[in-house]
């Protein structure tokens, strides 16, 4: 393809740009929230009709949860085949009296649009959808191949799409997949990823007495279950911010030059970091690097600790039970049942009375090497669509299912967030500059056009 046949592409993006957005408005007013089952059937359906009305051959394909809504366009003989993973899936909207306009009533304000999903995940993969038909409206076929793998269940931790990536190896065969998802860096400046932290999370449980006792009565004699629950996490961190349970950081191996040279190469402001969080320091140990924490350092963090009286006023009681909900971020190389089993022989080692109790949900690490050969083309699109190159990030600070891709089946996986960093994801007044909309769009098609450019 020629440098005019994208131009033709990006002519067509721009001139469609109300008429995308409007399309995109529709699409946000149907709720798809996994964790209540709500919409999740009828927006299935929903891609299925638009999906195949662009072109692509679709199917929605079971799994023991959610379904998987898989687009295709394979005409291209020896191209490359890109998977384009996206979730339809949302979180669910509460608290609703913080909403400034109700969360699945799309609404613009100043050059924002308002609404639960439009930057987690609708808006960035209905960019990539748009992209898609763009290339498909001025040129009737696309660049690449394309799989387009749209996910249900992502906001609950991604629970069966293992399964189902392995149940369809064949189905999936491609060389990279895309994964357009998140913010962009904090700075406001495009990134590229290559890879993400996995998470698993855990409860401690403690029970002593039979009930509630009274402090005076029988302080000094019957043992409290939270002092033994900060005891144990005294042993799990110390106050220098190192994780201590043993074995923990065993087969982590120490970043690549090149990935600590990206992480040199990122804008940082601590100062202007610590003052929009309220913050007179950052966490323990003080000389760790900002980004060397963010990309390559695993997490131990304390969720929410429970027990005892928490109401107005005093309450002399020594209460007789407490838990503590933790997850723990993890780097390449960490695998998480193996981390969950260290955790839990740390805790029988340290306080055998406490009871360990391990989350189903879990996430796998990924990384792919920023040498992959498919970095070039992509630093070329971003710079087609935006005019500038972007930053590269050795790994994205939160949790992906990208390891489907990288370690089941062996590709390079990238991330390609078009979302604005104060997107508000998770929380009330979720929202998306429609610039951020409209490059994102314009990103999808050009990374098509250089994949395209390259031989499968």
């Amino acid at each position: 393809m020629a440098a005019s046949d994208l131009t033709a592409v990006f002519d067509h993006i721009d001139r469609n740009r109300d008429a995308f957005l409007d399309r995109l408005i529709a699409y946000l007013r149907h709720p798809s929230i996994s964790a209540q089952n709500i919409g999740i059937a009828e927006v299935g359906q929903l891609l299925v009709g638009m999906l195949t009305d662009i072109g692509l051959e679709t199917s929605l394909m079971p799994t023991k949860g959610h379904p998987m809504v898989v687009g295709r366009w394979q005409k291209a003989p020896g191209k490359p085949t890109v998977i384009l993973y996206g979730h339809y899936d949302v979180q669910p909207p509460e608290p609703l009296d913080k909403w400034i306009s109700p969360p699945f009533e799309p609404t613009i304000r100043d050059g924002r649009l308002y609404a639960r999903g439009v930057g987690d995940n609708k808006g960035q993969h209905f960019a990539q959808i748009l992209a898609i038909e763009s290339h498909l409206k001025v040129h009737g076929a696309l660049p690449c191949n394309v799989i387009l793998l749209l996910e249900g269940e992502e906001e609950i931790g991604s629970p069966h799409i293992a399964d189902f990536v392995r149940a369809n190896r064949d189905l999936l065969k491609a060389d990279l997949s895309v994964t357009a998802d998140g913010p962009r860096h904090a700075s406001g400046a495009a990134a590229l990823k290559f890879g993400s932290r996995g998470v698993v999370s855990f409860e401690l449980r403690c029970r002593h007495a039979s009930r509630d006792v009274h402090s005076g009565n029988f302080g000094g004699v019957v043992p409290n279950p939270i002092w033994t629950l900060v005891h144990l996490l005294g042993t799990m961190k110390n106050a220098a911010g190192e994780i201590t349970i043993e074995g923990f950081h065993d087969g982590v191996e120490p970043p690549a030059p090149e990935e600590m040279a990206a992480i040199e190469r990122l804008p940082l402001d601590v100062e202007a970091v610590k003052a929009s969080l309220g913050l007179t320091r950052l966490d323990a140990p003080e000389d760790r690097p900002f980004y060397d924490r963010l990309c390559f350092q695993p997490t131990l963090t304390i969720n929410g600790f429970h027990g005892g009286y928490g109401g107005p006023g005093t309450k002399t009681v020594l209460p007789n039970e407490a838990f503590v909900k933790c997850d723990i971020r993890l780097v390449h190389d960490q695998d998480p049942q193996d981390i969950l089993r260290k955790v839990a022989a740390h805790v029988a080692r340290h306080a055998p009375e406490v009871e360990f109790v391990a989350a189903d949900m879990g996430m796998q690490p990924s990384k792919t090497p920023i040498a992959s050969p498919f970095t070039a083309p992509l630093v070329r699109a971003f710079v087609a669509a935006q005019g500038v190159e972007p930053l590269l990030v050795p790994a994205g600070f939160g949790s992906l299912p990208n390891y489907v891709f990288t370690k089941i089946l062996g590709i390079p996986a990238f991330g390609t967030p078009y979302a604005n960093p104060d997107e508000a994801n998770h929380a009330p007044n979720e929202n998306l500059m429609l610039d951020c909309f409209h490059s994102g769009i314009r990103t999808g098609a050009a990374v098509l056009y250089e994949l395209g450019r390259q031989d499968g």
